[in-house]
């Protein structure tokens, strides 16, 4: 699940910043110092980092200069100066953003809404994934219980694609050739059954398992 590390040693602020993201559905960890963060940030991913700049060990100007060095995670500074020039320095130094202490638990929750919506915006998903099945766009690749399906063509990759995106929604055929294909569907289904008749040979190949539904007279969904 995506997670948000909260990166600040003050207990009574780290507590309340858990329980009001927790309440709004977001899963997160907690950090309450610089040396912990590393620890934390070496061992996971996550989707957004709220630090603070006052930390034991590493400093949080630090940890930013780190971080940077190897991901663009979308980083909230949470900072009690409020001088322009020191703002100026933590956004030039890789902060996505910054809130000055105190705040209003409201405003935090927004900036993270707003982070979030223009990561997903810039950062399409790159591994789709359901049940046993993993299709990853950078290798081009479809795996199945960890096997690679055999001699995938583009149309194919984009047929599971398109149906990995929403697992529990009913594609038409229609939607399914325009997307595959990046043509206006004619009407003629015979090339899309095709198509999806060797993917089903291909999975079969690696698992007995089934995974597309014919949906009669509509189109396909993967299976639960």
């Amino acid at each position: 699940m995506d997670q948000i590390l909260i990166v600040e040693d003050d207990n009574p602020i780290n507590q309340l910043l858990y329980e009001a993201l927790g309440k709004e559905g977001y899963c997160c960890e907690q950090a309450f110092s610089g040396t912990e963060a590393k620890r934390l940030l070496a061992q996971e991913e996550y989707v957004l980092i709220l630090l603070d700049l006052m930390l034991p060990g590493i400093f949080g100007e630090k940890l930013l200069t780190d971080i940077r060095k190897t991901s663009q995670v979308p980083v909230i500074v949470l900072t009690a100066k409020d001088q322009i020039d020191e703002k100026v320095d933590v956004l030039k130094s890789g902060a996505d953003d910054y809130i000055t202490k105190p705040f209003d638990i409201k405003e935090v929750l927004a900036r993270i809404e707003v982070q979030l919506r223009r990561r997903n915006k810039e950062l399409p998903r790159q591994v789709l994934s359901y049940r046993n099945m993993t299709l990853d766009r950078n290798t081009f690749q479809i795996t199945v219980n960890q096997t690679v399906l055999p001699k995938i063509t583009k149309q194919e990759f984009s047929i599971l694609e398109l149906l990995l995106k929403h697992p529990g929604k009913v594609y038409s055929k229609e939607e399914i050739f325009e997307y595959a294909w990046e043509e206006m569907f004619m009407g003629e289904t015979k090339t899309l059954d095709v198509h999806i008749s060797n993917i089903r040979k291909k999975i079969k190949k690696v698992t007995d398992e089934e995974y597309i539904e014919t949906v009669w007279g509509i189109g396909y969904r993967l299976q639960n």
